[in-house]
């Protein structure tokens, strides 16, 4: 006869941050914290937004943790961090470059013989298309951010 317990060895780590998710989802977390805090001193950040045209990638969940873990901090000391609004970079040259490798040109004249208008509407399309899956990075990675997808800000 064992004298204890046997203690399950494997933890599924992934389910348990999903179950960890729904539950700040469903008791609404992140909306309640911003209610208490939102008469203390605020504590002005605005965030340096990642160029939304690519894959989040191990850099920026790097950025955010410690970004993340410095506004938590400040959230402890008594502030209420503010605005917290995870942007995006939604013009320049790396959207540019993705969109003219998308059509196979590589030139100012080719862009105005395909029309700024198109290609300025190519641009926009191609910094919606990953706009998922930062998000679902922003969420894992912090969750204390709202998407100005979601809020109706942005440059889009």
């Amino acid at each position: 006869m064992a004298l204890f317990k046997e203690v399950k060895t494997f933890v599924h780590l992934p389910k348990i941050e999903e179950n960890i998710l729904k539950y700040w989802d469903k008791e609404d977390v992140f909306h309640k914290l911003r209610e208490e805090r939102k008469d203390l001193k605020k504590y002005i950040f605005l965030e340096g937004p990642p160029t939304a045209n690519g894959l989040p990638h191990v850099g920026h969940v790097l950025t955010r943790c410690l970004k993340d873990l410095y506004l938590r901090y400040k959230t402890m000391d008594g502030f209420f961090v503010f605005p917290l609004i995870g942007g995006w970079d939604c013009h320049g040259l790396p959207v540019e470059i993705e969109v003219e490798k998308q059509l196979g040109i590589n030139s100012k004249p080719e862009i105005l013989d395909y029309g700024v208008k198109e290609f300025n509407n190519m641009c926009r399309k191609s910094v919606m298309k990953y706009v998922k899956e930062w998000e679902d990075m922003t969420k894992r990675n912090e969750a204390r951010t709202e998407s100005v997808t979601k809020i109706g800000g942005g440059h889009f």
